[in-house]
């Protein structure tokens, strides 16, 4: 899944929990969002280190 699609979800399950009074939802809305935002971040970091391990090869 997309993780701009996770973060959304995450969100919905935050204010739905937080409409409905249910803490459980409201927390795992939180930590959909979260998830989301460490898997793009861990997406960047490999990302940046493949085209540093790209520009070193090209540079022998």
């Amino acid at each position: 899944m997309n993780t701009g699609m996770e973060k959304a979800k995450g969100r919905i399950k935050e204010i739905t929990g937080k409409l409905t009074g249910h803490e459980r939802l409201e927390a795992e809305g939180r930590t959909d969002q979260m998830k989301a935002k460490i898997r793009k971040t861990m997406t960047n970091v490999r990302h940046r280190a493949e085209g540093i391990r790209d520009s070193l090869k090209h540079d022998r």
